[in-house]
């Protein structure tokens, strides 16, 4: 096992990572010392800390969003129509899905801060393949690179904050990690929006090439700013200690390599439930077979199939994180394409009824933040989605325009809610020494609640959005928020989580 420790400016010398928050002599010095320890803690979580990390974790979903306005113009470029141009979005989700887990297990094993500035690294590599491509497939190859550059960013993150926090004594603040729910929010929100400014300004190929100053300015302000963790071999300890640095050893590639095979399988099904293709789910489901076979087998396994079945807690967090994910990027997408054709709103005027939801979800977010349990946030937010469920299940292309806007925002407040709760709950309950990985085991659910929503509205809305599609993608989003509701007042782990 290999155990962190902080140098640098303003770094105290740090416990290991595997040591739980609070055992430390500085946290038995802090209690002692009551409000002003925790002041002190906070003290030590300031903007040079936090905004090189915030600058890393808007970089996944901008381009997760960006792509959007600029897709028509980037097939008629290269003469290819949707299908085609599709494989832009879906490319950078897979990329991401399977990258999230991957780069938190290398900022687990290798350092947070390294890993962090390579995967802004690949971030301007693929912006400068973007900007010079000349094919599809190159731009693609592009969407693929920033989809492995960008999930460096939030385990890496993730990871940082733990071992600063420990080596300080101190709890890491909500606040601070609701700064980085907010940067992915905020940024998401814009993304259109910016994407259509800039191929409208300069062209399509400035969505690619806007990475390459946001990666190197990150990347300046990371070098200067982010204290260093380095590795040392760790002193034999208990079996637990033993048990987390086989966890930290080694890559996996098999096991990667499987797992990416398992999502583009499901992937490539979910994109035709109008017409199930039953041999690839077929397929998906041997190699998740062979997938379990081989990770169990293995002392590091990029799949911690044994702690997952162990740590309940933590599986419930992202079953329920990916359930969620998926009832808002049915509204984040499927609203809006139902504003437009059944409305017949412009995409501009589409965009700025849209613009409630995003703003409800930044303000929710921080409002998280503040309160210190984990249930009480998740089932207002579980009802605030079937609230909005039910809006949905009676709207109809007559309504007017503010109250869209509000039905917009109904979907936006558990959004903030949700994603900060969830976050602190992978933060608490992640295993000594895994926090990077399992903060993108987090992320690979949201993916896959992504690419199963894009399936879903492409059933219900066919060629066409139409009111009776809204409709029945209303009545299965409230079915999964029931589903969610449920997973979280049965939680029982949930009801004194307070991290």
């Amino acid at each position: 096992m290999s155990a962190p420790r902080i140098s640098g400016r303003g770094a105290a010398a740090a416990p290991s990572v595997d040591q739980p928050a609070g055992t430390s002599a500085k946290t038995s010095a802090n209690t002692s010392a009551g409000q002003g320890g925790a002041a002190e803690g906070r003290g030590n979580f300031g903007p040079r800390l936090i905004v090189p990390l915030m600058l890393g974790s808007v970089l996944n979903p901008i381009n997760s969003t960006m792509i959007a306005t600029v897709l028509v113009a980037i097939g008629g470029s290269f003469h290819v129509g949707a299908a085609d141009t599709a494989w832009l979005v879906s490319s950078l989700y897979v990329a991401s899905a399977v990258a999230q887990p991957a780069m938190g297990r290398l900022a687990d094993r290798l350092g947070p801060r390294r890993v962090f500035l390579a995967g802004l690294l690949v971030v301007a590599a693929a912006g400068a393949v973007g900007l010079f491509g000349p094919s599809l497939g190159w731009l693609i190859a592009s969407r693929v690179l920033l989809g492995i550059g960008t999930s460096a960013a939030y385990p890496a993150a993730m990871a940082l904050l733990r071992a600063h926090s420990q080596a300080l004594g101190v709890p890491t603040p909500r606040p601070v990690l609701g700064l980085l729910s907010l940067a992915g929010l905020s940024s998401a929100a814009v993304g259109p929006v910016l994407g259509g400014v800039l191929a409208s300004t300069l062209s399509w190929r400035a969505v690619f090439a806007v990475n390459l100053p946001l990666a190197l300015v990150g990347f300046l302000l990371a070098l200067l700013w982010l204290p260093e963790i380095r590795t040392k071999p760790a002193e034999q300890g208990s079996e637990a200690q033993g048990a987390a640095g086989r966890a930290g050893s080694g890559m996996d590639p098999v096991g990667v390599l499987l797992f990416a095979a398992v999502l583009i399988c499901l992937m490539l099904f979910l994109m035709r439930l109008d017409a199930p293709n039953w041999p690839v789910l077929g397929g998906a489901a041997v190699l998740a077979a062979l997938m379990a076979v081989w990770e169990l087998r293995q002392k590091a396994p990029f799949v911690d199939l044994r702690m997952l079945a162990a740590n309940r807690p933590l599986t419930l967090t992202y079953l329920r994180h990916g359930m969620t994910y998926l009832v808002i990027y049915c509204m984040m997408y499927g609203y809006a394409q139902w504003l437009e054709d059944a409305h017949g709103y412009s995409s501009a005027t589409a965009g700025l009824l849209m613009l409630p939801m995003s703003v409800a979800a930044m303000v929710t977010s921080m409002l998280g933040t503040r309160t210190k349990g984990i249930r009480a946030p998740l089932t207002v937010a579980a009802v605030l989605m079937l609230a909005g469920c039910g809006t949905l299940l009676v709207a109809g292309h007559t309504a007017p325009g503010l109250a869209l806007g509000a039905a917009g925002a109904l979907f936006g407040l558990p959004q903030g809610l949700a994603s900060t709760a969830n976050q602190a709950a992978v933060y608490g309950q992640a295993p000594a020494g895994q926090i990077g990985s399992a903060a993108g085991l987090q992320r690979t659910a949201q993916y896959i609640g992504a690419i199963t929503a894009a399936s879903l509205i492409g059933l219900f809305y066919g060629n066409r959005a139409t009111d009776s599609g809204l409709h029945d993608m209303a009545l299965t989003s409230a079915a999964l928020g029931v589903a969610v509701l449920l997973l979280t007042v049965l939680d029982r782990s949930l009801r004194t989580a307070k991290e």
